[in-house]
């Protein structure tokens, strides 16, 4: 069965949606078991970042317990992020034909196992591998979660509730290095794998008894008609849109990632506690993006809010600009004020352009969810990759400020071109 290019709507939602329809506040009793659900999902979704970043504080100590070195341990974080990205590229699909209930179990499962594994790991190499599976059954929420949302909710409404489920993973990197920190500490680097195998395993026990089938009875189910389903879904332009206006509005911010610490610890010469103080207040326009994206996308829909987005990163970006060619020397305040203007943008784009790119083809929304991710992650693992080679040779940040620029344009060409066309 299949359904025209333009039509946003699931062709079959599931008696657990049609129990959710109306506004945000939570009303009878289905209502009650979708905002349950929800909060499930922001579990899954937090277990992927939080993974990510809870080791951080432990790779000066892996060094001498493992007798390697640092370029090594690094291999812990980017192998990790790789695996991350393109695990999403498999557990789409697979949702899509397999079911989003057992591909979740099996991720989370997954998850468990490969922490147990890095708690016995005796060398560097063992536990870059554990780290590796890991991250592949982390990913399960992130890219399923979204995929699920989709199976509920009509396209606005998906939005907020991508808006209100991705705030998790801004919350979630911001406490893990603290959790990692402190259990390390006090207890040594395999306590941190420890704490990360019994969370995941209360999601996944969370998961068993809460977590419904919600893929419609209508998506294909067989290898051939689900590869049409992807090829349809690849020759729609919106689709490329959208994913492409997702990957190219939060550019802006790993450009910021990338470039950040140098230009304040470098060029300003101010310490690395300062420039993660201010980083931390940034994160307070993502989450309001986010929050306002949950309340007013329904209402506005999803174009609207890409517009705003789109509109204020550019304004945050210009400013930067500003800021830095005309007041070099006043301090991290320059990019940092700035930069709230240009995360609440992505807050309010990031969730409505997912919500777009998994509403082109219902009936392959885990193939899309798992493209849009990649997608996002690759992007941004390329503009933090750019900034890095143009900053070292430049004595102000003007090399970050015009390439946030040029990324937030580049994401509004892309709207206009191959959304609104």
């Amino acid at each position: 069965m299949t359904v025209s290019h333009d039509n946003p709507e699931p062709p079959h939602l599931p008696a657990l949606a049609k129990a959710s329809a109306g506004d945000l506040s939570p009303q009878g009793r289905g209502e009650k078991k979708n905002w349950r659900l929800l909060a499930l999902l922001m579990a899954m979704t937090a277990i992927g970042p939080a993974t990510l970043n809870i080791l951080v504080p432990a790779l000066p100590g892996l060094v001498t317990r493992l007798a390697t070195d640092a370029g090594t341990v690094q291999l812990t974080l980017s192998l990790y992020l790789l695996s991350l990205a393109a695990a999403q590229l498999l557990l789409g699909p697979l949702s899509d034909r397999f079911g989003r209930r057992p591909v979740v179990l099996a991720g989370l499962t997954l998850n468990v196992l490969a922490s147990l594994a890095a708690i016995a790991a005796a060398s560097i190499g063992a536990l870059i591998a554990a780290r590796i599976v890991q991250a592949i059954g982390a990913s399960t929420g992130i890219v399923i979660g979204r995929a699920i949302i989709r199976d509920l909710y009509e396209r606005d409404r998906a939005a907020a509730m991508i808006g209100l489920v991705t705030t998790a993973m801004v919350i979630a990197p911001m406490i893990a290095p603290l959790v990692g920190g402190i259990l390390d500490t006090a207890f040594g680097w395999e306590a941190i794998f420890m704490f990360i195998s019994l969370f995941s395993a209360a999601v996944l026990l969370w998961a068993v008894f809460v977590l419904p089938e919600t893929r419609p009875a209508s998506v294909a189910q067989t290898r051939g008609m689900l590869a049409h389903e992807t090829r349809a879904l690849l020759g729609n332009a919106k689709f490329h849109g959208y994913v492409l206006v997702g990957a190219l509005g939060s550019a802006p911010f790993f450009t910021f990632l990338g470039g950040g610490p140098h230009v304040v610890v470098t060029l300003m010469g101010r310490s690395s506690a300062e420039f993660g103080m201010w980083f931390a207040v940034t994160s307070l326009g993502y989450m309001s993006g986010n929050f306002t994206a949950a309340r007013l996308s329904q209402r506005f829909g999803i174009d609207a809010m890409i517009t705003a987005g789109i509109v204020f990163e550019l304004i945050g970006a210009s400013l930067t600009c500003a800021l830095v060619a005309t007041m070099p020397e006043a301090g991290p305040a320059i990019i940092f004020l700035p930069q709230l203007v240009i995360s609440y943008g992505n807050g309010l784009l990031l969730p409505n352009a997912i919500a777009g790119a998994v509403s082109v083809r219902p009936q392959a929304a885990g193939t899309a969810s798992g493209m849009t991710g990649f997608t996002q992650m690759a992007t941004g693992a390329a503009a933090t990759q750019v900034i890095s080679m143009l900053l070292p040779g430049a004595s102000t940040a003007m090399p970050m400020a015009w390439q946030m620029l040029a990324v937030a344009a580049a994401a509004g060409v892309a709207y206009g071109v191959l959304v609104r066309r």
